[in-house]
């Protein structure tokens, strides 16, 4: 009989008592857990070992977590999750534009913390398992199966989660979506955030593709709606 290997997460922070308390939950959910209480040591735990996903603060000494996702991000699309205080709000939206996937706010709840890491770790990876053909635009190629995406015959690096998104409206071309909408779809139903994520998701996205807001070439707004797709295929 097979054994499944359980997903290994890294936890990130100064505070013991922070580490220890959402260490216990994830091992209590049957998670492998490492921990780092400094960015140093997170890079050595992170590539020492493979994980599935990080949950890291942003405020650590020495190296900050910014400078840690920016490492992180040098080379592994794994799923992030950032810490961060009520009051950093710009921390939290540059970390997205840095490629974190969500991010949670301190003081938090343990079971909602756990609840984001499951919705999280629910999102398709990138493994091919689960082909969803070719989409050609006007300048845009979406190649799910493959997982890639060229604009005007110029590979386009994207995340795995700005690639779902973009994907996620491809499949329907034209259709308006919400910001619920897509955050049901690829965050899942259970998403406690800020919509706002969306928006600092498409930005991200629009930038990667060359794309704009005054002039968009494939990706509309539509105010006080939400997102679409312009192009047909």
């Amino acid at each position: 009989m097979s054994v499944v290997p359980r997903e290994r997460i890294l936890v990130v922070d100064d505070e013991s008592s922070i580490r220890d308390l959402v260490g216990a939950y994830l091992r209590k959910e049957g998670f492998d857990v490492d921990e780092a209480r400094d960015g140093e040591t997170a890079l050595e735990r992170f590539h020492q070992n493979p994980h599935d996903l990080v949950v890291l603060d942003l405020r650590l000494p020495g190296i900050d977590g910014f400078d840690v996702l920016r490492e992180i991000r040098r080379n592994s699309t794994v799923y992030v999750i950032l810490l961060s205080a009520r009051s950093e709000e710009t921390d939290k939206l540059v970390g997205l534009e840095l490629g974190a996937d969500d991010y949670i706010t301190k003081p938090f709840s343990p079971r909602e913390l756990v609840a984001r890491v499951r919705a999280v770790l629910r999102r398709p990876r990138d493994d091919g398992a689960d082909p969803a053909g070719l989409m050609r635009f006007d300048g845009l190629t979406v190649d799910v199966d493959r997982h890639e995406v060229r604009v005007d015959e110029r590979p386009v690096e994207l995340t795995n989660l700005e690639f779902e998104l973009l994907t996620a409206m491809a499949d329907a071309p034209g259709r308006v979506f919400t910001r619920r909408q897509l955050i049901e779809r690829i965050w899942g139903w259970d998403f406690y955030g800020d919509e706002r994520l969306v928006d600092v998701h498409v930005r991200n996205l629009r930038k990667a593709l060359g794309d704009t807001v005054d002039e968009p070439r494939f990706i509309a707004t539509v105010r006080g709606v939400g997102y679409k797709v312009m192009a047909s295929p």
